[in-house]
């Protein structure tokens, strides 16, 4: 019956690419608070798709934007999965960087542009369409599947994770499967078994009582600025390092057997600074691989300074305060509150005279490792290599899913990370688009795991 609903997923390819249209012309950004319309129209968009399939479907409100639930559990004495996805999706800024409109999308040279194409509405979508796949060619699921939809995985999830530790009971399932990674390259299916946690902070600095004039004041009154500047410039060294006493005390790196694998791994660094990163060189601690570094160790890095005068022309003022995102990304065996104090600590040990420092934790979650041995795992790698053609790569990501952490400390669940995202896709940057060609063998995949993983049940 696979065959059915491959032949049914590849005769209804192109529709599927213009229902995904439809989702990504929703501007459906949760960090900005004037899109809270467009958050309940991306979740209605979804829960209407669930219903137009005969899933029963349902949005459960809660202190932020909705989550869409939907189930399918009619096949007795088989697994259930718990398939997640979120809708939300990041700002598009610098809105001159993009080739074309950012909520238009644009099919060019196999990809499609977008914003959330790939991160993480389209990969999301290949859930979808595969269970229409599957249920119009047979009429069934081969297995039973929850999906549990949210929309603020891109500001902190606090939704679905309230949800989620007070409702676990509605979420019982054998294991969870997630689309929101990539693949290593090309042509080459990655199952990612470890995700880095994050410590997302925001580092207020204050100097005089209100703006000064340069001019009269400079040289005597404090400027939260430049304290700023000598803070961050004293957390992390130029050779990469974090210089946080005790910041690296409870990492473990991977056994060797793995790093072997990974150092065996087609990876070039010219190819990679050039086409990823678009830099003059890497960066970091250079006693490790790239992949090392990306995969495998802490990181801490500022995303934004705001404060003074930024406008076009000139203004002498030395600003009464100033402030900085910084997150640290965290690996095993850190733990995120933690790390959080020991960063906290160490700011306001650094705070210059006359500068005042508030250190606020915006979100924290843990890292995650995932057993890459279990049933689940090991049927994914047979899915993998049935629609790619070679063995899948055992990776690890550099990012973090904070759900995923949730689902194992709450629902005691292992996570199936199986995506289909490629490095050049853009995420969270311009110009974002996702694989055609992936985007259809996502669903293949999809297809063919389920199946088999209901002919084992």
């Amino acid at each position: 019956m696979t065959e059915g609903a491959l032949d049914y997923a590849r005769d209804h390819g192109p529709r599927f690419v213009e229902d995904l249209k439809e989702l990504l012309r929703i501007p459906s950004i949760s960090t900005l608070p004037e899109h809270a319309g467009d958050m309940v129209r991306a979740a209605g968009w979804l829960r209407d798709r669930f219903e137009s399939l005969g899933i029963a479907s349902r949005l459960i409100e809660g202190s932020g934007p909705p989550l869409v639930y939907g189930e399918w559990l009619e096949a007795p004495g088989a697994p259930t999965v718990l398939v997640y996805g979120h809708y939300d999706i990041q700002p598009v800024d610098p809105i001159d960087l993009w080739s074309t409109p950012p909520f238009e999308p644009t099919e060019r040279a196999g990809n499609l542009y977008a914003r959330g194409a790939s991160d993480d509405k389209g990969q999301t979508f290949t859930f979808l369409c595969a269970a229409e796949s599957l249920l119009k060619a047979k009429g069934s699921l081969p297995i039973n599947v929850r999906f549990l939809l949210e929309g603020q995985e891109e500001c902190g999830g606090k939704v679905v994770k309230e949800y989620v530790q007070a409702h676990g009971d509605n979420l019982q399932a054998d294991f969870v499967q997630v689309a929101d990674s990539g693949m290593y390259a090309p042509g080459i299916p990655t199952i990612e078994t470890g995700l880095r946690g994050v410590v997302y902070t925001e580092v207020r600095a204050w100097g005089p009582a209100h703006d000064l004039h340069s001019g009269l004041y400079g040289g005597v009154a404090p400027n939260p600025l430049i304290g700023l500047a000598q803070v961050l410039a004293d957390i992390k060294d130029r050779d990469g390092h974090v210089s946080i006493p005790g910041f690296y005390a409870d990492v473990v790196m991977p056994p060797d057997s793995v790093l072997t694998s990974w150092r065996a791994l087609p990876f070039d660094d010219a190819a990679f600074l050039r086409d990823e990163i678009g830099a003059s060189q890497l960066v970091g601690e250079t006693e490790f691989t790239p992949l090392e570094r990306i995969w495998a160790r802490p990181t801490l890095d500022v995303h934004g300074i705001t404060g003074g005068f930024t406008g076009s022309g000139a203004k002498t003022v030395i600003p009464a305060e100033a402030s900085a995102k910084i997150s640290m990304r965290i690996v095993p065996n850190q733990r995120a509150e933690r790390i959080f104090e020991l960063f906290r600590g160490r700011v306001l040990e650094l705070a210059p005279p006359g500068i005042q420092l508030d250190v606020a934790l915006v979100h924290g979650d843990d890292p995650v490792l995932v057993p890459d041995d279990s049933v689940y795992v090991q049927t994914a790698r047979e899915a993998l290599h049935d629609v790619f053609g070679r063995p899948a790569v055992m990776g690890r990501s550099g990012g973090s899913i904070p759900i995923v952490g949730v689902f194992k400390e709450v629902l005691k669940l292992d996570t199936v990370l199986m995506g289909w995202g490629l490095p050049d896709d853009n995420l969270h940057a311009p110009n974002e688009k996702i694989s055609l060609e992936n985007f259809h063998r996502g669903i293949e995949a999809t297809v063919r795991f389920w199946e088999k993983l209901g002919q084992a049940g």
